[in-house]
């Protein structure tokens, strides 16, 4: 018998892209989302498969989808630093009111969870690369921390359920990532630069462009978050997902100036409030437990996103 799975937060930039995924593995997958930056052109290629099911839901509501559920996917939240701060509120309520509901759900269906988390509850790190073990160096009430301390909030409410309830959940961190649908306009640094690229507009370089990122592509961020569900014993474990390849945030800029051929000027701009100054994952455990590593290098993932910008999309 086919499994069947709900994606919540299945119509943003990386659930609609494990959508697509786990359609042609051959589940029968229900998307949910209450469409606050998800977006149905994502969906585009799977609204007519009869594998696929879309509804608009808000997670902050009790969950109400009839018959088994075997998989629950947990990606629902705002997760770019403008987004999340000019919906500070929502975004924590969805990861703890809303991570409340899915594990009640989860609980009742008897499904197996995963909830991405997020690099940043290590907040800046003081630690390098950034192990699971890790406790992070986050500011409690800082501009960040309506979304750094409400993904922190959902890891504790997940492990409780694990530890009273017996729920069969999993905690992936994930690290940025990028590749097409990336909204041109969500703040992040591979879609500013490559949609100020392509215009033509300066680079806007933040602090001295030091500060340094590890880039993954969505396809191997997919195939990471799959793995992780796929596999059974993984109940209350936690697993960094994220490319372990280092870059300044200057050395982007200049890379996609030169990839896109632009005549873009670079620009600083004051840090940000609470920017972590280093990012970079240690995936030993994603080796260990799944045989998980990426596969796409910086520059191959960066021609397919700058192709998917040219297009307009």
């Amino acid at each position: 018998m086919e499994k069947r799975v709900v994606v919540a937060g299945g119509a943003g930039f990386i659930g609609s892209h494990l959508c697509e995924e786990l359609v042609n593995k051959g589940y029968s997958v229900v998307c949910i989302d209450n469409l606050g930056t998800g977006r149905m052109d994502n969906l585009k290629s799977l609204l007519k498969n009869k594998k696929f099911t879309f509804k608009k839901y808000d997670i902050r509501k009790p969950i109400k989808i009839a018959g088994k559920v075997d998989y629950f996917y947990h990606l629902a939240s705002y997760a770019s630093p403008p987004y999340y701060q000019t919906k500070s509120i929502e975004t924590l309520m969805t990861n703890s009111l809303g991570t409340m509901n899915v594990m009640e759900f989860c609980r009742a269906k008897k499904a197996r969870y995963l909830i991405t988390s997020t690099s940043e509850t290590y907040g800046d790190p003081k630690e390098h690369p950034q192990k699971e073990t890790y406790w992070g160096n986050v500011n409690p009430v800082g501009i960040r921390s309506c979304y750094d301390e409400a993904k922190r909030f959902a890891e504790a409410l997940t492990m409780e359920y694990v530890r009273k309830h017996n729920v069969d959940a999993r905690i992936i961190r994930i690290f940025n990532t990028y590749g097409p649908r990336l909204q041109k306009d969500d703040g992040r640094v591979i879609s500013n630069f490559i949609d100020q690229a392509l215009h033509n507009r300066p680079l806007t370089l933040y602090g001295d462009g030091s500060q340094t990122r590890s880039f993954c592509y969505v396809a191997d961020q997919v195939r990471g978050l799959i793995m992780a569900m796929e596999k059974a014993g993984l109940a209350g474990e936690v697993i960094n997902i994220g490319n372990p390849n280092e870059f300044t945030v200057k050395q982007a800029a200049y890379m996609i100036k030169e990839m896109t051929g632009s005549k873009s000027k670079i620009v600083r701009k004051p840090l940000p409030e609470d920017d972590p100054a280093r990012r970079k994952p240690d995936i030993t455990k994603a080796k260990k437990l799944l045989g998980w590593e990426p596969t796409v290098q910086l520059k191959e993932g960066l021609k397919y996103t700058i192709e998917w910008f040219r297009d307009g999309k």
